[in-house]
């Protein structure tokens, strides 16, 4: 600078000594007589002068200059700094940066825009409307009438929450944050901001929110523990919800700070105390069941679990505990087995009474049958002892059938386990219809079969041989008198199941009124002479005994269906 000022004062002084030469030179041809040698010398010396003079000023302006320059590369220097700043912030960060200029309504979107909400650059509308079409409707109103209160405040900070929409259609939930810039009138011209995408930290706070629901709704006891042990003692508790308190007696201020050891009583189970302590110390899971106190020391059945839950870093920070009184169900379970005990002694004491019954009773009873039938060979002339005979003779059999019956019964009950073989259908429908030959000869049913899908069942041939006969007679002993006797039995295969369905149209049975008592014992449906009500039940006994099952539907005056099925392994 200094040698380009010189450069322009000696220019300038040059310049005016040759002006004023040439000046004089022309003077001089014009006016021959007239000399001007010393005011020539004054023009040189106000030629120096003001060189002097405009070296100096040209000297202040170029220190002017330069101090300007300085301050235009210092701002220019910031500028550069702020923008790469900004762009370095632009590329590192995951928010989406927006500027607005409001008089012009102008926005512009970083490149965060297409990573956070899927969005190419010429789908994004250069103006405030573009950003405000793409908020979600019930946020549109109050985020805009908020913004734009904001705008007309003082303040230069703001910050909101609401939805905003992604190119395929779906919303995220943002956080919004900008800064506002005025003029010198106050006047707001522009405004940046950053879109921060907190869909997941919502999603989280509603989860929470769910949970904080349950966890005080929930009539089971939640304890949530410190992590360590305290002393060889559980932690001690940093929360309780409402549930606790009810089912204990302490309010939760009473409890917090405290180990649950207090909960510890004379008759509580020091195993099961042990096993949680070794849990905590393994950080394990736990579920331990005991006898818990209450504030005024009742006792209480309790079951709980301890939990244990890590922090980010997989460090263990607390222990949850979920409590449930089971004191009731411990009482059912103490009467349950009670009765089963006594159910069982009263069932061993009925079987024995059965044994007594069926077999001591046989030899008496043989001894009068015979005897009765010695008196049947002596002719008898006095017809009141005649029949006083005959129906002692009545008596005695319908004795000897009951204790038969019961026989047959308590086979089949104490013999849970039965020997099975793979039977042919057929070959045992065959040796059932020869046994019956005369009963169906008598009545000549139609009965139609159909073993396509089954030829084989694994079974008992003799109990099923027993439920066959029993079925078959019962469908011609209460035929209908009105239309011919219709037998249909089929066979079907249902993975490893078979299933046999007997079904016949005679004169059923009104299952609305019987339908509990149907597989009963001595349980007569018909007013039938030769009917015991015995067969049903020896049918259930013995299909179940088989691990089958028995159902049965019917209709009055329209037949009767009997479906059984049975495991064929």
């Amino acid at each position: 600078m200094k040698n380009k000022t010189n450069q322009i004062t000696i220019v300038y002084i040059l310049v005016s000594i040759f002006l004023a030469i040439t000046y004089r030179e022309v003077l001089k041809n014009i006016l021959p007589a007239y000399h001007h040698s010393f005011s020539f010398i004054n023009d040189i010396l106000f030629i120096f002068i003001s060189g002097i003079i405009l070296k100096y000023v040209l000297y202040k302006n170029d220190i002017k200059n330069s101090e300007i320059f300085k301050k235009l590369q210092h701002t220019n220097n910031e500028i550069k700094e702020s923008n790469e700043r900004y762009d370095i912030v632009s590329k590192a960060t995951s928010d989406t940066i927006w500027d607005w200029k409001i008089q012009e309504d102008r926005m512009t979107w970083n490149k965060g825009i297409e990573g956070v909400f899927g969005y190419k650059q010429d789908q994004i509308g250069e103006s405030s409307k573009w950003w405000f079409d793409n908020i979600h409707p019930e946020d549109s109103i109050k985020m805009s009438i908020k913004l734009y209160s904001f705008i007309e405040q003082k303040t230069e900070k703001w910050q909101d929450q609401y939805r905003f929409k992604c190119a395929d259609g779906s919303y995220k939930y943002v956080l919004d944050r900008g800064f506002i810039l005025k003029d010198e009138n106050g006047k707001s011209v522009r405004m940046i901001g950053a879109i921060q995408d907190i869909t997941k930290q919502k999603e989280e706070e509603q989860r929470l929110k769910l949970l904080e629901t349950v966890i005080t709704h929930t009539k089971d006891s939640v304890i949530i523990t410190e992590a360590d042990l305290n002393n060889e003692k559980i932690p001690n508790i940093v929360y309780v919800n409402p549930a606790f308190s009810v089912t204990s007696g302490y309010n939760s201020d009473e409890i917090i700070g405290k180990s649950p050891n207090i909960f510890k009583g004379p008759n509580s189970d020091s195993q099961e105390y042990k096993k949680l302590i070794d849990a905590i110390k393994n950080k394990e899971e736990c579920q331990v069941e005991t006898l818990s106190y209450k504030k005024n020391k009742d006792e209480y059945w309790v079951n709980f679990s301890m939990l244990p839950v890590y922090d980010s870093d997989g460090e263990l920070s607390h222990w949850v505990s979920i409590q449930r009184d089971i004191s009731e169900e411990k009482k059912q379970e103490v009467e349950k087995e009670q009765l089963i005990k006594e159910l069982t002694q009263n069932n061993k004491d009925l079987q024995q009474f059965s044994y007594i019954t069926s077999h001591n009773l046989r030899a008496p009873l043989s001894n009068l049958t015979g005897l009765l039938n010695l008196i049947n060979d002596i002719p008898i002339k006095d017809p009141e002892l005649k029949e006083i005979l005959d129906g002692f003779n009545k008596s005695t059999h319908l004795l000897n059938d009951t204790i038969n019956d019961l026989v047959k019964v308590i086979i089949i009950k104490d013999n849970p386990s039965i020997e099975k073989e793979n039977l042919m259908l057929k070959d045992i429908f065959e040796d059932v219809f020869s046994q019956l030959e005369f009963l169906i000869g008598l009545h000549k049913p139609i009965i139609k079969f159909d073993f396509e899908q089954v030829s084989f069942l694994n079974t008992n041939k003799s109990y099923l041989e027993s439920i066959l006969l029993n079925l078959l007679t019962n469908a011609i002993k209460y035929k209908s008198e009105t239309r011919k006797l219709k037998i249909n039995i089929t066979a079907k295969q249902f993975d490893d199941d078979v299933v046999l369905i007997f079904k016949d149209n005679g004169i059923g049975i009104d299952l609305e009124r019987n339908r509990d008592k149907i597989f009963g014992l001595y349980q007569r449906f018909h007013d039938y002479p030769d009917s015991k009500g015995l067969g049903l039940y020896l049918v259930k006994s013995q299909v179940e005994t088989m691990g089958g099952t028995i159902s049965i539907e019917s209709k009055v005056n329209i037949g009767t269906t009997f479906t059984l099925t049975f495991k064929n392994k």
